[in-house]
């Protein structure tokens, strides 16, 4: 009799099995709200990135269409008049067509400058990653030191230096200086130091390869993807100079086009001639060379992506 008592008054220990699954479904559902919650914040952020990038293009692609007098009156977010055609002819043709001088200026010192530059600063990063020499932490430090400064900083060197070899208001002025970037050396090497493999360069040299055979040969071709890298950022920053341009090029028919259609709204505050038309179909017209070389140079990052996993 007392056994069976006690039997049925002795507590159980540990929590009863129906709250267990009940807990499980409170947490899953609160992880599920949780997951939602941060989903939905990620996509709001993005879409006020892309709203915040976007906005400054359309309203370029809408003013470009309409003429002088709807450019100030009208809604500047929506077309009105349709004058792309006329804008486009008055453009091309103001001061015997000035601005197509300029844009091939562009192209030239865009161009030659960055072939250049993407050739030396893949050449120094491909050296500094694969070879041991005496004094390359100094150099290296050096490189990354220069990254404090400023390029204004070196502007009346430059000049002073320039003037001594006349190089003032002649394209070298502009071409020889973009073939030395600190900053794409040491992306070149960062990248070096993952694509080349030590042991193919070892292999090359006891098969009788020289050194400057193995980097145009092996190393190069590896180093495509990194390459391609530099190349884009240094045309787009050759593409938007303006500083240089302006303290060394004297010559009118020696401008980039950033520099000219800066002439052209500062023709407004000097006379009375309005040229903001002509200057914001100038602006829509010089992003299609940057559009044509993104789409152009995709297949490298895409084959260099690819080249990285079958690794």
């Amino acid at each position: 009799m007392t056994t069976s008592m006690d039997t049925k008054t002795r507590p159980t220990s540990g929590p009863p099995r129906a709250t267990r699954p009940l807990l499980r479904r409170r947490t899953t559902s609160g992880a599920v709200r949780h997951t939602r919650r941060t989903k939905a914040l990620v996509i709001a952020g993005l879409a006020l990135f892309t709203v915040y990038s976007l906005a400054p293009v359309w309203w370029l692609i809408v003013a470009a269409t309409k003429n002088q007098r709807d450019l100030y009156t009208t809604n500047g977010l929506w077309f009105t008049h349709i004058s792309l055609g006329d804008n486009l002819r008055q453009l091309f043709t103001y001061q015997d067509g000035i601005f197509l001088t300029w844009m091939w200026n562009t192209l030239f010192y865009g161009f030659v400058g960055t072939a250049g530059m993407t050739l030396v600063c893949v050449a120094c990063g491909y050296g500094l990653a694969m070879y041991e020499f005496r004094g390359k932490g100094v150099l290296m430090g050096c490189v990354i030191g220069s990254f404090l400064v400023p390029g204004a900083l070196l502007t009346i060197p430059s000049f002073l230096l320039y003037t001594d070899l006349d190089l003032i208001d002649t394209p070298s002025a502009i071409i020889l200086p973009s073939f030395f970037n600190a900053f794409s050396v040491y992306l070149a090497k960062v990248y070096a130091e993952g694509a080349v493999p030590p042991e193919l360069l070892e292999a090359a040299r006891i098969d009788g390869a020289g050194e400057y055979r193995i980097f145009f040969q092996i190393g190069a071709r590896l180093m495509s993807t990194g390459a391609a890298t530099v190349f884009l950022l240094g045309f787009v920053g050759m593409w938007n100079s303006f500083f240089g341009p302006l303290v060394f090029l004297r010559s009118q028919e020696k401008w980039p086009v950033m520099l000219g259609l800066y002439s052209w709204l500062k023709v407004k505050t000097d006379t009375s001639v309005d040229l903001t038309g002509m200057v914001v179909v100038g602006s829509i017209i010089s992003l299609v060379p940057m559009v044509i070389l993104m789409v152009s140079m995709q297949r490298y990052w895409r084959s260099g992506v690819t080249l990285g996993s079958l690794k």
